[in-house]
Protein backbone atom coordinates (compact mmCIF):
# COMPACT_ATOMS: atom_id res chain seq x y z
CA UNK A 1 0.00 0.00 0.00
CA UNK A 2 2.07 3.35 -1.07
CA UNK A 3 0.88 6.50 1.40
CA UNK A 4 1.47 10.34 0.62
CA UNK A 5 3.75 12.85 2.61
CA UNK A 6 1.52 14.40 3.67
CA UNK A 7 -0.44 11.57 5.59
CA UNK A 8 -2.30 12.21 8.87
CA UNK A 9 -3.04 8.15 9.29
CA UNK A 10 -1.51 6.11 12.59
CA UNK A 11 1.88 6.15 10.72
CA UNK A 12 2.37 9.52 10.80
CA UNK A 13 5.15 9.15 13.00
CA UNK A 14 6.79 6.43 10.79
CA UNK A 15 6.29 8.13 7.77
CA UNK A 16 8.17 11.30 9.11
CA UNK A 17 10.96 9.29 10.09
CA UNK A 18 11.18 7.69 6.60
CA UNK A 19 10.49 10.82 4.49
CA UNK A 20 13.50 12.63 7.18
CA UNK A 21 15.95 9.47 6.59
CA UNK A 22 15.29 10.54 2.42
CA UNK A 23 16.23 13.94 3.23
CA UNK A 24 18.72 14.09 5.62
CA UNK A 25 21.72 13.79 2.76
CA UNK A 26 20.25 15.66 0.27
CA UNK A 27 21.29 18.73 -0.59
CA UNK A 28 18.45 20.25 -2.39
CA UNK A 29 15.49 18.37 -0.45
CA UNK A 30 17.48 19.48 3.03
CA UNK A 31 18.69 22.95 3.63
CA UNK A 32 20.64 21.35 6.15
CA UNK A 33 22.50 19.03 4.34
CA UNK A 34 23.10 21.50 1.73
CA UNK A 35 26.55 22.50 3.40
CA UNK A 36 27.78 19.27 4.29
CA UNK A 37 26.99 16.74 0.85
CA UNK A 38 27.36 17.14 -2.66
CA UNK A 39 25.84 16.48 -5.83
CA UNK A 40 26.70 15.36 -9.29
CA UNK A 41 24.21 16.03 -12.28
CA UNK A 42 25.07 13.44 -15.35
CA UNK A 43 24.39 14.54 -19.23
CA UNK A 44 22.12 11.84 -20.84
CA UNK A 45 19.40 13.24 -21.29
CA UNK A 46 19.50 15.68 -24.87
CA UNK A 47 16.46 15.96 -25.97
CA UNK A 48 13.40 17.90 -24.70
CA UNK A 49 9.54 17.49 -25.47
CA UNK A 50 8.39 21.09 -24.68
CA UNK A 51 9.86 24.45 -25.69
CA UNK A 52 10.19 26.99 -23.01
CA UNK A 53 11.15 30.79 -23.82
CA UNK A 54 13.27 30.81 -20.41
CA UNK A 55 15.88 27.64 -22.04
CA UNK A 56 18.59 27.50 -24.44
CA UNK A 57 20.00 24.16 -23.88
CA UNK A 58 23.88 24.59 -24.62
CA UNK A 59 26.60 21.99 -25.41
CA UNK A 60 30.21 22.57 -25.34
CA UNK A 61 29.67 25.26 -23.05
CA UNK A 62 31.79 25.75 -19.63
CA UNK A 63 31.57 29.60 -18.98
CA UNK A 64 27.38 29.84 -18.43
CA UNK A 65 25.90 28.34 -14.68
CA UNK A 66 22.28 27.44 -14.80
CA UNK A 67 20.14 24.94 -15.91
CA UNK A 68 20.27 23.86 -19.59
CA UNK A 69 23.93 23.96 -20.12
CA UNK A 70 26.62 21.04 -20.06
CA UNK A 71 30.55 21.26 -20.99
CA UNK A 72 29.75 17.49 -23.00
CA UNK A 73 26.92 14.54 -23.22
CA UNK A 74 27.05 11.27 -21.60
CA UNK A 75 26.28 7.71 -22.46
CA UNK A 76 24.49 5.68 -19.79
CA UNK A 77 27.93 3.64 -19.11
CA UNK A 78 29.96 7.17 -19.11
CA UNK A 79 27.80 8.73 -16.48
CA UNK A 80 28.10 6.18 -14.27
CA UNK A 81 31.38 5.81 -14.39
CA UNK A 82 31.70 9.50 -13.93
CA UNK A 83 29.78 9.03 -10.95
CA UNK A 84 32.36 6.31 -9.72
CA UNK A 85 35.08 8.43 -10.37
CA UNK A 86 33.65 11.19 -8.95
CA UNK A 87 32.46 9.61 -5.30
CA UNK A 88 35.70 8.22 -5.02
CA UNK A 89 37.28 12.14 -5.12
CA UNK A 90 34.55 13.76 -3.33
CA UNK A 91 33.22 11.49 -0.84
CA UNK A 92 30.95 13.49 0.77
CA UNK A 93 28.81 12.81 -2.83
CA UNK A 94 25.12 11.77 -1.68
CA UNK A 95 22.88 11.90 -4.65
CA UNK A 96 23.14 11.65 -8.38
CA UNK A 97 20.84 13.67 -10.43
CA UNK A 98 19.29 13.74 -14.55
CA UNK A 99 18.73 17.26 -15.35
CA UNK A 100 19.06 17.80 -18.51
CA UNK A 101 20.10 19.06 -21.15
CA UNK A 102 17.06 18.40 -21.86
CA UNK A 103 14.17 16.42 -19.87
CA UNK A 104 14.84 13.13 -18.36
CA UNK A 105 11.42 11.55 -19.73
CA UNK A 106 11.87 12.89 -22.87
CA UNK A 107 14.76 10.62 -23.42
CA UNK A 108 13.87 7.27 -21.06
CA UNK A 109 16.27 4.88 -22.29
CA UNK A 110 18.84 6.39 -21.63
CA UNK A 111 17.44 7.75 -18.09
CA UNK A 112 16.67 4.72 -16.62
CA UNK A 113 19.57 3.06 -18.42
CA UNK A 114 21.42 4.94 -16.35
CA UNK A 115 19.39 4.26 -13.04
CA UNK A 116 19.90 1.07 -13.92
CA UNK A 117 23.71 0.89 -13.72
CA UNK A 118 23.78 3.49 -10.74
CA UNK A 119 21.83 0.64 -8.36
CA UNK A 120 24.12 -1.97 -9.54
CA UNK A 121 27.75 0.18 -9.16
CA UNK A 122 26.52 2.75 -6.89
CA UNK A 123 24.39 1.47 -4.20
CA UNK A 124 24.51 3.71 -1.47
CA UNK A 125 23.63 6.96 -3.75
CA UNK A 126 20.15 8.25 -4.08
CA UNK A 127 19.00 8.61 -7.32
CA UNK A 128 17.07 12.09 -8.01
CA UNK A 129 15.24 13.38 -11.57
CA UNK A 130 14.28 16.70 -13.07
CA UNK A 131 11.14 16.66 -15.61
CA UNK A 132 8.75 19.39 -16.78
CA UNK A 133 6.33 16.60 -16.16
CA UNK A 134 4.20 16.01 -19.31
CA UNK A 135 5.44 12.28 -19.05
CA UNK A 136 5.42 11.19 -15.65
CA UNK A 137 2.34 9.20 -15.93
CA UNK A 138 3.75 7.19 -18.95
CA UNK A 139 6.84 6.11 -16.47
CA UNK A 140 5.72 6.23 -12.83
CA UNK A 141 6.34 2.09 -12.66
CA UNK A 142 10.05 2.79 -14.00
CA UNK A 143 10.90 5.52 -11.26
CA UNK A 144 9.71 3.13 -8.51
CA UNK A 145 10.64 0.51 -10.03
CA UNK A 146 14.52 1.82 -9.68
CA UNK A 147 13.78 3.36 -6.09
CA UNK A 148 13.63 7.14 -7.31
CA UNK A 149 13.04 8.56 -4.42
CA UNK A 150 13.12 12.45 -5.34
CA UNK A 151 11.63 13.95 -8.64
CA UNK A 152 11.98 17.66 -9.34
CA UNK A 153 8.54 18.80 -11.61
CA UNK A 154 8.74 22.17 -12.87
CA UNK A 155 5.37 24.06 -12.93
CA UNK A 156 5.06 27.76 -13.54
CA UNK A 157 1.81 27.94 -13.61
CA UNK A 158 -1.70 26.22 -12.43
CA UNK A 159 -3.86 28.49 -14.84
CA UNK A 160 -6.06 26.57 -16.08
CA UNK A 161 -7.04 28.60 -19.08
CA UNK A 162 -3.68 28.46 -20.59
CA UNK A 163 -3.22 31.98 -20.71
CA UNK A 164 -0.01 32.49 -18.52
CA UNK A 165 1.40 28.88 -19.74
CA UNK A 166 1.09 30.11 -23.35
CA UNK A 167 3.60 33.16 -22.34
CA UNK A 168 6.09 30.57 -21.54
CA UNK A 169 5.87 27.90 -23.73
CA UNK A 170 5.75 28.23 -27.75
CA UNK A 171 4.84 24.57 -28.09
CA UNK A 172 4.42 20.59 -26.40
CA UNK A 173 5.16 18.25 -28.44
CA UNK A 174 3.19 15.15 -27.11
CA UNK A 175 2.17 11.98 -28.80
CA UNK A 176 3.92 12.90 -32.16
CA UNK A 177 2.11 16.32 -32.92
CA UNK A 178 3.55 19.49 -31.61
CA UNK A 179 0.92 22.13 -28.94
CA UNK A 180 0.75 25.41 -30.00
CA UNK A 181 -0.08 27.88 -27.61
CA UNK A 182 -3.12 27.77 -25.03
CA UNK A 183 -3.63 24.48 -26.20
CA UNK A 184 -0.24 22.97 -25.33
CA UNK A 185 -0.42 24.67 -21.83
CA UNK A 186 -3.46 23.08 -21.41
CA UNK A 187 -1.98 20.11 -21.77
CA UNK A 188 1.17 20.18 -20.26
CA UNK A 189 -0.57 21.14 -17.02
CA UNK A 190 -3.20 18.75 -17.09
CA UNK A 191 -0.28 15.92 -17.53
CA UNK A 192 1.81 17.97 -14.74
CA UNK A 193 -0.72 17.77 -12.19
CA UNK A 194 -1.59 13.99 -12.51
CA UNK A 195 2.20 13.23 -12.41
CA UNK A 196 3.12 14.71 -9.55
CA UNK A 197 -0.52 13.28 -7.88
CA UNK A 198 0.90 10.24 -9.31
CA UNK A 199 4.67 10.39 -7.83
CA UNK A 200 2.61 11.43 -4.48
CA UNK A 201 0.60 8.74 -4.37
CA UNK A 202 3.66 6.47 -4.31
CA UNK A 203 4.95 7.99 -1.95
CA UNK A 204 7.84 9.52 -3.73
CA UNK A 205 8.87 12.97 -2.72
CA UNK A 206 8.23 15.87 -4.96
CA UNK A 207 9.72 19.19 -5.17
CA UNK A 208 8.24 21.55 -7.78
CA UNK A 209 10.41 24.46 -9.05
CA UNK A 210 8.55 27.19 -10.43
CA UNK A 211 10.87 30.01 -12.64
CA UNK A 212 9.26 33.26 -11.54
CA UNK A 213 9.30 35.25 -14.38
CA UNK A 214 8.98 38.94 -14.35
CA UNK A 215 5.74 40.21 -15.78
CA UNK A 216 4.21 36.78 -16.85
CA UNK A 217 3.64 34.65 -13.49
CA UNK A 218 5.10 36.71 -10.46
CA UNK A 219 1.72 37.61 -9.16
CA UNK A 220 0.68 34.17 -9.88
CA UNK A 221 2.91 32.19 -7.80
CA UNK A 222 1.10 31.99 -5.09
CA UNK A 223 -1.90 30.15 -6.51
CA UNK A 224 1.13 27.63 -7.92
CA UNK A 225 1.96 27.19 -4.21
CA UNK A 226 -1.37 26.76 -3.07
CA UNK A 227 -2.43 23.68 -5.91
CA UNK A 228 0.89 22.18 -4.66
CA UNK A 229 0.25 22.08 -1.28
CA UNK A 230 -2.85 20.74 -2.00
CA UNK A 231 -1.24 17.61 -4.09
CA UNK A 232 0.86 16.94 -1.26
CA UNK A 233 4.21 17.91 -2.63
CA UNK A 234 7.15 18.07 0.04
CA UNK A 235 8.96 21.28 -1.05
CA UNK A 236 8.26 24.28 -3.33
CA UNK A 237 11.17 26.52 -4.63
CA UNK A 238 10.90 29.63 -6.76
CA UNK A 239 13.81 30.53 -9.34
CA UNK A 240 14.49 33.87 -10.41
CA UNK A 241 14.34 34.24 -14.36
CA UNK A 242 18.28 34.36 -15.49
CA UNK A 243 18.40 36.60 -18.81
CA UNK A 244 20.65 37.66 -20.76
CA UNK A 245 20.73 38.20 -23.98
CA UNK A 246 23.91 35.99 -24.29
CA UNK A 247 22.36 33.08 -23.00
CA UNK A 248 19.94 33.15 -26.11
CA UNK A 249 17.27 32.13 -24.58
CA UNK A 250 13.75 33.66 -26.32
CA UNK A 251 13.07 36.01 -23.29
CA UNK A 252 16.43 37.29 -23.20
CA UNK A 253 16.48 38.18 -26.47
CA UNK A 254 13.00 40.06 -26.37
CA UNK A 255 14.53 41.83 -23.49
CA UNK A 256 12.78 40.40 -20.64
CA UNK A 257 14.72 41.06 -17.33
CA UNK A 258 16.27 38.40 -15.01
CA UNK A 259 14.19 38.60 -11.83
CA UNK A 260 15.77 40.35 -8.87
CA UNK A 261 16.40 39.50 -5.47
CA UNK A 262 13.94 41.80 -4.40
CA UNK A 263 11.29 40.49 -6.92
CA UNK A 264 12.64 36.78 -5.31
CA UNK A 265 12.13 37.35 -1.53
CA UNK A 266 8.43 39.22 -2.02
CA UNK A 267 7.50 35.95 -3.77
CA UNK A 268 9.12 33.57 -1.19
CA UNK A 269 7.13 35.31 1.45
CA UNK A 270 3.84 35.43 -0.45
CA UNK A 271 4.12 31.59 -1.42
CA UNK A 272 5.81 30.78 2.16
CA UNK A 273 2.54 30.87 3.88
CA UNK A 274 1.08 28.21 1.72
CA UNK A 275 4.24 24.93 1.78
CA UNK A 276 7.42 24.34 2.85
CA UNK A 277 9.90 26.55 0.49
CA UNK A 278 13.30 25.60 -0.74
CA UNK A 279 15.42 28.80 -0.20
CA UNK A 280 18.41 27.80 -1.19
CA UNK A 281 18.80 26.64 -4.77
CA UNK A 282 21.76 27.27 -7.16
CA UNK A 283 20.03 26.80 -10.73
CA UNK A 284 22.44 24.29 -11.33
CA UNK A 285 23.65 23.40 -14.77
CA UNK A 286 23.29 20.07 -16.19
CA UNK A 287 26.60 18.38 -15.25
CA UNK A 288 26.99 19.88 -12.14
CA UNK A 289 29.46 19.22 -9.48
CA UNK A 290 30.31 19.32 -5.98
CA UNK A 291 28.87 21.11 -3.19
CA UNK A 292 25.91 23.32 -3.95
CA UNK A 293 27.55 26.70 -3.29
CA UNK A 294 30.21 25.33 -5.96
CA UNK A 295 30.39 23.74 -9.25
CA UNK A 296 33.48 21.82 -10.01
CA UNK A 297 32.40 20.58 -13.80
CA UNK A 298 34.99 21.69 -15.28
CA UNK A 299 37.66 19.24 -12.89
CA UNK A 300 36.18 16.34 -14.99
CA UNK A 301 36.76 15.65 -18.47
CA UNK A 302 36.00 12.64 -20.12
CA UNK A 303 38.81 11.35 -20.69
CA UNK A 304 39.61 10.72 -16.86
CA UNK A 305 36.64 8.35 -16.29
CA UNK A 306 35.91 7.17 -19.65
CA UNK A 307 38.12 4.72 -21.14
CA UNK A 308 38.88 2.66 -17.54
CA UNK A 309 36.84 -0.40 -16.41
CA UNK A 310 33.57 -0.97 -13.94
CA UNK A 311 36.02 -2.95 -11.65
CA UNK A 312 38.92 -0.07 -11.66
CA UNK A 313 36.09 2.45 -11.37
CA UNK A 314 34.06 0.98 -8.41
CA UNK A 315 37.56 -0.21 -6.79
CA UNK A 316 38.19 3.67 -6.76
CA UNK A 317 34.53 4.09 -5.18
CA UNK A 318 35.52 2.49 -2.09
CA UNK A 319 32.22 2.03 -0.74
CA UNK A 320 33.41 1.34 2.81
CA UNK A 321 35.19 4.58 2.86
CA UNK A 322 32.69 6.51 1.74
CA UNK A 323 30.46 5.36 4.20
CA UNK A 324 33.17 6.30 6.92
CA UNK A 325 33.04 9.70 5.56
CA UNK A 326 29.47 10.02 5.61
CA UNK A 327 29.21 8.62 9.06
CA UNK A 328 31.92 11.13 9.75
CA UNK A 329 29.95 13.93 8.46
CA UNK A 330 26.88 13.00 10.37
CA UNK A 331 29.01 13.34 13.82
CA UNK A 332 30.05 16.71 12.33
CA UNK A 333 26.32 17.62 11.64
CA UNK A 334 25.39 16.70 15.39
CA UNK A 335 28.06 18.95 17.25
CA UNK A 336 27.10 21.46 14.95
CA UNK A 337 23.15 20.97 16.44
CA UNK A 338 24.46 21.34 19.71
CA UNK A 339 26.31 24.14 19.19
CA UNK A 340 23.87 26.37 17.05
CA UNK A 341 21.04 25.10 20.13
CA UNK A 342 17.24 25.73 19.10
CA UNK A 343 17.56 28.87 17.73
CA UNK A 344 16.79 28.40 13.41
CA UNK A 345 13.01 29.09 12.78
CA UNK A 346 12.50 27.45 9.56
CA UNK A 347 9.13 29.56 8.87
CA UNK A 348 8.34 31.95 11.66
CA UNK A 349 7.04 35.57 11.12
CA UNK A 350 8.29 38.74 12.54
CA UNK A 351 7.24 38.18 16.22
CA UNK A 352 9.05 34.82 16.35
CA UNK A 353 11.79 36.58 15.34
CA UNK A 354 11.93 39.33 17.15
CA UNK A 355 10.39 40.29 20.65
CA UNK A 356 9.98 44.06 19.07
CA UNK A 357 9.22 43.21 15.66
CA UNK A 358 12.34 44.07 14.62
CA UNK A 359 14.43 42.05 12.31
CA UNK A 360 17.64 43.13 10.70
CA UNK A 361 19.25 41.16 7.36
CA UNK A 362 22.48 39.37 7.65
CA UNK A 363 25.08 38.51 4.92
CA UNK A 364 27.77 35.53 5.47
CA UNK A 365 30.45 33.96 4.13
CA UNK A 366 31.09 30.54 3.90
CA UNK A 367 32.64 27.28 2.16
CA UNK A 368 30.35 24.76 3.80
CA UNK A 369 30.29 22.37 6.62
CA UNK A 370 27.99 25.19 8.39
CA UNK A 371 30.73 27.48 9.26
CA UNK A 372 31.73 31.17 8.96
CA UNK A 373 34.72 29.78 6.86
CA UNK A 374 35.02 32.33 3.54
CA UNK A 375 37.00 35.23 3.40
CA UNK A 376 35.46 38.33 1.75
CA UNK A 377 37.54 38.76 -1.18
CA UNK A 378 37.26 35.14 -2.26
CA UNK A 379 33.34 34.84 -1.92
CA UNK A 380 30.69 34.59 -4.84
CA UNK A 381 27.88 33.68 -3.03
CA UNK A 382 26.47 35.57 0.32
CA UNK A 383 24.08 33.11 2.57
CA UNK A 384 21.55 35.91 3.70
CA UNK A 385 19.58 35.68 7.07
CA UNK A 386 16.73 37.51 8.66
CA UNK A 387 17.74 37.56 12.16
CA UNK A 388 15.71 39.04 15.32
CA UNK A 389 16.89 38.95 18.78
CA UNK A 390 14.80 35.74 19.48
CA UNK A 391 15.89 33.51 16.22
CA UNK A 392 17.09 33.97 12.93
CA UNK A 393 15.40 32.24 9.95
CA UNK A 394 17.54 31.62 6.32
CA UNK A 395 16.03 34.00 3.60
CA UNK A 396 18.32 32.92 0.41
CA UNK A 397 21.88 32.72 -0.89
CA UNK A 398 22.99 35.66 -3.57
CA UNK A 399 25.84 35.46 -6.56
CA UNK A 400 27.92 37.49 -7.38
CA UNK A 401 30.04 36.69 -10.95
CA UNK A 402 33.18 37.62 -9.83
CA UNK A 403 34.65 37.99 -5.92
CA UNK A 404 36.59 40.84 -4.48
CA UNK A 405 40.38 39.73 -4.89
CA UNK A 406 41.25 39.19 -8.30
CA UNK A 407 44.57 37.23 -7.51
CA UNK A 408 46.11 40.76 -6.76
CA UNK A 409 48.22 41.89 -3.35
CA UNK A 410 47.13 45.31 -1.74
CA UNK A 411 44.21 47.49 -2.49
CA UNK A 412 44.12 49.90 -5.37
CA UNK A 413 40.88 50.88 -5.54
CA UNK A 414 40.35 48.46 -8.57
CA UNK A 415 38.30 45.60 -7.66
CA UNK A 416 34.94 45.12 -8.37
CA UNK A 417 32.57 46.07 -5.40
CA UNK A 418 29.41 47.54 -7.12
CA UNK A 419 28.17 44.47 -8.12
CA UNK A 420 28.94 43.30 -4.13
CA UNK A 421 27.63 46.03 -2.65
CA UNK A 422 24.54 46.01 -4.98
CA UNK A 423 23.74 42.59 -4.14
CA UNK A 424 24.22 43.70 -0.02
CA UNK A 425 22.77 47.07 0.02
CA UNK A 426 19.75 45.72 1.86
CA UNK A 427 21.75 43.97 4.51
CA UNK A 428 22.58 45.18 7.99
CA UNK A 429 25.45 43.13 8.69
CA UNK A 430 27.97 40.78 7.31
CA UNK A 431 29.60 37.83 9.32
CA UNK A 432 33.05 36.74 7.46
CA UNK A 433 36.16 34.69 8.36
CA UNK A 434 38.28 37.86 6.90
CA UNK A 435 37.70 41.25 5.12
CA UNK A 436 40.61 44.11 4.41
CA UNK A 437 40.19 47.40 5.26
CA UNK A 438 39.25 48.74 2.19
CA UNK A 439 36.57 46.58 1.07
CA UNK A 440 35.13 47.14 4.54
CA UNK A 441 35.05 50.71 4.41
CA UNK A 442 33.73 50.53 0.84
CA UNK A 443 30.74 48.35 2.38
CA UNK A 444 30.00 51.06 5.42
CA UNK A 445 29.36 53.58 2.62
CA UNK A 446 25.95 51.44 2.26
CA UNK A 447 25.81 51.71 5.96
CA UNK A 448 26.94 47.75 6.01
CA UNK A 449 28.66 46.42 9.48
CA UNK A 450 31.56 44.12 8.84
CA UNK A 451 32.44 41.69 11.67
CA UNK A 452 35.84 38.99 11.52
CA UNK A 453 35.07 38.08 15.28
CA UNK A 454 32.78 34.84 14.41
CA UNK A 455 35.44 33.41 12.01
CA UNK A 456 35.40 29.66 12.22
CA UNK A 457 32.53 29.58 14.57
CA UNK A 458 28.88 27.89 13.72
CA UNK A 459 26.72 29.74 11.12
CA UNK A 460 23.45 30.05 13.00
CA UNK A 461 24.70 30.84 16.12
CA UNK A 462 26.76 33.51 14.93
CA UNK A 463 24.16 34.95 13.19
CA UNK A 464 22.23 35.16 16.60
CA UNK A 465 24.93 36.49 18.66
CA UNK A 466 25.85 38.94 16.20
CA UNK A 467 22.64 40.57 15.95
CA UNK A 468 22.50 40.81 19.26
CA UNK A 469 26.03 42.44 19.29
CA UNK A 470 25.56 45.02 16.98
CA UNK A 471 21.73 45.68 16.85
CA UNK A 472 20.02 44.16 20.47
CA UNK A 473 22.62 44.91 22.80
CA UNK A 474 20.01 44.18 25.61
CA UNK A 475 19.42 40.81 24.71
CA UNK A 476 23.31 39.17 24.80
Amino acid sequence: MSCSCTSSTNTQNELHASILQKINNHPCYSQDAHQHYARIHVAVAPACNIQCNYCNRKYDCSNESRPGVTSYKLSPEEAVKKVLHVGGLIQQLSVVGIAGPGDGLANPKQTFKTFALLKKYAPDIKLCLSTNGLMIHKHIDEIAKYNIEHVTVTLNSVDESGEIGSKIYPWVFYEHKKHRGVEGAKLLLEKQLLGIKMLVERGILVKVNSVLIPGVNEEHLPFVARKVKELGVFIFNVMPLMSKPEFGTKFGLDGVPSASHKQLMKAQEACDVNVKMMRHCRQCRADAVGLLGEDRSDEFFKESFAEKSFEELSHHYNLNQRMKTHESIETWRRALRAANGKISQEAANKEELSSNGNTMLVAVTTRGNGLINDHFGSAKEFLIYEAGDKAIKFIMHRKVEKSYCMGKEGCDGSYPIDEIKNALSDCNLLLTQKIGECPQKELESIHLTCDESFADEPIEISVLKGVRKHFFPSAS
